[in-house]
C-alpha cells in the first residue's frame, strides 16, 4: 500500500478531460465565449419577459448558456477532485465559482421575471414548446417561494459563499487532513483516507484492521470542531434559505426539488430503521462467528465473510465482468461500456489529494466521468457497476432529452446505479455452483449493494434527520452534539449485537452527501426500485428489460413515482419496502445456510 503524487500515476489509468477541453488556452476562450453570450441575453432579454413569446426566448436563451456551461463548471470540478492539493486546480475552482455567482447575478431578473409572469401566460409558453414543459413546471411550483427580485440578485451574488462549506470540508478532508503511519508489532503501515476506505477498513487481519480504524479516527477527532462548525454553518444556511421562501419546514425546501412529500422521507428511514435491523444483527453475528472474533465491533462491520475466496483483479479482467454482466442491457448499453474504457472516461488511479469513494459525473452534451480508486479488490467490480450505472442513465437520458429533461430527480438517481449490482451479482451467481463461491457473491451483495446503500446510507439519513430537526426549531450543533446523535442512530440500530466502539461516532465526518441536501437516503429509495426491477427481470418477465432502458432514457420528464409505475414498482405504498427487506432477510438466511454447508464439509 502506497499514496503516490498525481504526476507519477499511469496515464492509462487516468481520465481524459481533453474530451472536455483540449488546452488550458481553449478552456478559458470557452469562458470568454461563455460571458459574452451572458451579456448579450442581458441586454437582450431586458424588459422583454412579458408574454409566452418573451418567456420563450429567455428560456432558449438559458438552455445555451446552461449548455455551455456545463462543460467548464465540470472540467474545473474533475480537476480538482483528483488532485486537491494541486495549487492550479484549486484556484481554477475558486475561479469558477466566482464566475457562476457572476452569472446568476447578472441574470437573476430572467427568473424573477418568468415568475412575475401569470400561470396562463406560461402555460401558453409550454403549449407553443412541449419541449420545456418540464422547465415550466418547475417554475410554478417554484413561484409561491419566489422572493423580489432585488433579493434574488442579492442571493445570487452570494452564490460562491453559499458553497463555501463544501469547499472548506474538501480541503480539510483532503488537503489539511494528513495521517501519519500506524504500527502493529513494530511494523509501519501507511495511511490516507483512500487507503482506509479502500483497504484498511475490509483488512481481514483483526489486530492491524482495528489498529488502522484507531489511527484513522484519531486524526479526524483533530479536526472534528473545524469539520462540525462548518457543517453547522451549512446548514443554517439552509434553514435561514427555507425561512426566507416561506417554506413550512427545511424538510419541504429540500424535498422539493426531488419531487417527494415528507411521507416517502420518513417511511424510507422509519421501516428500514426498525425492520431490517433484525436481519442485520444476524449478519453481523455471522461475520463475528466466522472470523472467531471475541467480539463484534463497528471496526469489524465491512471485513468479508470469507476473505480467502476474494481474488485480485485487474482493470482489464473489470471490463470483461462489465461487458458480461451487464449484456442483458442490450447493445447499445454494450457500446457504451466499450467506450467507457477505451476512451479513458474512468479515472482508476491513486494518488495523494484524489477525493474519497467513487462518483459519476454526467456533463450534457459530452459524456460520464467516473471516480474509482481501484484497490484491485473483487468488491471493486461492484463499485464500478455501480458507477456504470449512473453513466449509463445519463448516457441514455442526455442523448434522448434537452438540457432542462435529462436529469431526473435525486429520489430516484441510485436507481440505476444499485441496479448494475444487481444484474453483476446475478450473473456471478448464474456463472458458479461452487457454495463458497455463491457465499461470496451473496456476502458482497450484503455488504456493498445492501450494507453501503441500505444501511450506511440510510444510518446516515436517519442521522441528518435528527440534525435537521434541531435546526428546523433553532437550534444549532456543534461536534460533541453530532457525535451524541451519531452515536445513539449506531446504537440503535445495531443494539448489543455490535459494540459501537470509540471513534466510530466520528463517521459522520466522512460523508461529504451532507452538504447536498437530503441525499443519504435516496439510496434506499433508489435501491428499492432497482430490487423489485431486478427481481422482474430474473424472473423471466420479458418486458422488465425494456421498461427500464425506457425509465433511463426518461431522465426527468417524469416524477420518481411515474419512473417507478413505468418500471412495473409502485412506490405509493410501502409493500415495495417491506419486499426489498424481506429480499435481503433472505439472502442472510441463503449465507447462513451455505455456511453451515461448507462447514461440514471441512
Amino acid at each position: 500500500m502506497s499514496t503516490v503524487k498525481r504526476s507519477d500515476v499511469t496515464l492509462q489509468e487516468t481520465w481524459n478531460l481533453q474530451d472536455l477541453f483540449t488546452t488550458e488556452e481553449a478552456y478559458t476562450a470557452a469562458i470568454a465565449d461563455l460571458k459574452a453570450i451572458v451579456d448579450e441575453a442581458a441586454t437582450s432579454l431586458a424588459g422583454i419577459i412579458t408574454d409566452a413569446d418573451g418567456a420563450i426566448k429567455a428560456i432558449e436563451a438559458t438552455e445555451k448558456i446552461r449548455e455551455k456551461m456545463i462543460p467548464i463548471g465540470t472540467y474545473a470540478n474533475l480537476a480538482i477532485s483528483v488532485e486537491q492539493t494541486n495549487t492550479e486546480n484549486q484556484l481554477r475552482s475558486a475561479g469558477f465559482g466566482s464566475l457562476a455567482a457572476a452569472i446568476a447575478t447578472k441574470l437573476s431578473f430572467v427568473t424573477s421575471d418568468l415568475l412575475a409572469l401569470d400561470e396562463a401566460v406560461l402555460k401558453e409558453a409550454q403549449n407553443v414548446k412541449p419541449e420545456y414543459k418540464n422547465f415550466i413546471d418547475k417554475l410554478l411550483v417554484q413561484k409561491p417561494h419566489q422572493l423580489h427580485p432585488q433579493a434574488e440578485k442579492a442571493l445570487a451574488a452570494f452564490g460562491a459563499t453559499f458553497n463555501a462549506p463544501y469547499e472548506l470540508y474538501n480541503t480539510t478532508k483532503l488537503v489539511d487532513m494528513q495521517f501519519p503511519n500506524f504500527e502493529v508489532d513494530g511494523e509501519s503501515y501507511p495511511m490516507s483516507y483512500n487507503l482506509f476506505e479502500g483497504d484498511w477498513e475490509l483488512e481481514t487481519d483483526t489486530e492491524k484492521r482495528r489498529a488502522a480504524f484507531d489511527a484513522f479516527s484519531s486524526k479526524l477527532r483533530d479536526y472534528q470542531h473545524t469539520t462540525a462548525k462548518t457543517y453547522n454553518t451549512h446548514i443554517q444556511m439552509e434553514k435561514t434559505e427555507a425561512d426566507l421562501r416561506g417554506y413550512e419546514s427545511i424538510f419541504d425546501s429540500l424535498l422539493q426539488d426531488q419531487e417527494v412529500d415528507r411521507t416517502m422521507y420518513d417511511r424510507q428511514i422509519d421501516l428500514i430503521t426498525s425492520e431490517l435491523a433484525p436481519h442485520m444483527r444476524r449478519y453481523a453475528k455471522l461475520i463475528q462467528k466466522s472470523h472467531n472474533l471475541d467480539s463484534m465491533t463497528f471496526a469489524d462491520l465491512k471485513i468479508s465473510l470469507d476473505p480467502t475466496y476474494e481474488p485480485k483483479i485487474t482493470i482489464e479482467e473489470s471490463r470483461k465482468y462489465m461487458k458480461d454482466g451487464l449484456a442483458i442491457m442490450g447493445e447499445d448499453y454494450a457500446y457504451m461500456l466499450d467506450r467507457s474504457f477505451d476512451e479513458r472516461w474512468i479515472d482508476f488511479a491513486q494518488n495523494a489529494g484524489k477525493s474519497t469513494g467513487a462518483f459519476c459525473s454526467s456533463p450534457y452534451g459530452v459524456h460520464p466521468y467516473i471516480l474509482i480508486s481501484w484497490t484491485s479488490r473483487m468488491n471493486e467490480v461492484f463499485v464500478l457497476a455501480h458507477e456504470l450505472g449512473h453513466a449509463g442513465h445519463f448516457y441514455l437520458a442526455n442523448d434522448a432529452q434537452n438540457i432542462f429533461n435529462a436529469r431526473s430527480s435525486l429520489y430516484f438517481i441510485e436507481a440505476p446505479s444499485t441496479m448494475n449490482e444487481m444484474l453483476m451479482a446475478n450473473y456471478l451467481l448464474k456463472n458458479s455452483t461452487d457454495a463458497r463461491f455463491k457465499r461470496w457473491v451473496i456476502s458482497t451483495i450484503i455488504s456493498r449493494t445492501y450494507y453501503h446503500n441500505f444501511v450506511t446510507h440510510l444510518l446516515e439519513a436517519a442521522y441528518q434527520r435528527k440534525v435537521y430537526e434541531i435546526v428546523d426549531t433553532g437550534g444549532t450543533v456543534n461536534a460533541p452534539k453530532l457525535n451524541e446523535l451519531k452515536r445513539e442512530v449506531l446504537e440503535a440500530f445495531w443494539g448489543d449485537t455490535v459494540e459501537i466502539n470509540e471513534g466510530a461516532e466520528l463517521t459522520w465526518m466522512r460523508q461529504p452527501h451532507y452538504y447536498m441536501g437530503l441525499y443519504p437516503y435516496t439510496y434506499s429509495a433508489g435501491l428499492t426500485i432497482s430490487t423489485q426491477v431486478y427481481r422482474r427481470i430474473s424472473s423471466g418477465d420479458e418486458s422488465a428489460v425494456a421498461d427500464w432502458i425506457e425509465v433511463l432514457k426518461a431522465g426527468g420528464t417524469k416524477t420518481p413515482l411515474e419512473l417507478a409505475q413505468l418500471a412495473g414498482v409502485d412506490i405509493s405504498t410501502e409493500q415495495p419496502l417491506h419486499d426489498t427487506i424481506a429480499f435481503i432477510g433472505e439472502l442472510i438466511t441463503q449465507l447462513e445456510e451455505l455456511t453451515a454447508e461448507i462447514e461440514t464439509k471441512i
